[in-house]
């Protein structure tokens, strides 16, 4: 067993539940973690044996561009398609974080993280 991370994949997008958010938009920062057998392409050295994190980071791209209104749901979506488009991934942990969201007060970002593994 093995871990692939992605680690601080930036967008901008429209996720919210403001109208200004909506409109104009926010910064967002995502971070990933799968796990997979990668025992087979540590030794092969093939590509086409491991889970290729430029199809996770294009993942994650496509499904942020999605609007939401709630980060909980586009951090779902991506891991529903992480999970219907890569089957050696076993586990997945996601952190999407709005960077400095319109809360009021200076804070510099709010995360939601999910975790989830694959049905048997």
């Amino acid at each position: 067993m093995g871990k692939i991370q992605v680690n601080n994949i930036r967008v901008h997008s429209n996720h919210g539940c403001l109208k200004e958010e909506m409109l104009i938009g926010s910064d967002y920062r995502v971070d990933l973690e799968v796990h997979a057998d990668l025992s087979i392409p540590a030794e092969s050295d093939k590509l086409g044996d491991t889970v290729d994190y430029v199809h996770l980071n294009n993942i994650v791209k496509e499904e942020m561009a999605v609007r939401s209104n709630l980060l909980e749901h586009v951090a779902k979506r991506i891991l529903n398609r992480i999970f219907f488009e890569i089957a050696p991934v076993s586990e997945a942990e996601i952190k999407v974080a709005k960077i400095n969201p319109p809360i009021g007060g200076d804070v510099e970002s709010v995360a939601v993280i999910l975790q989830d593994t694959r049905d048997k």
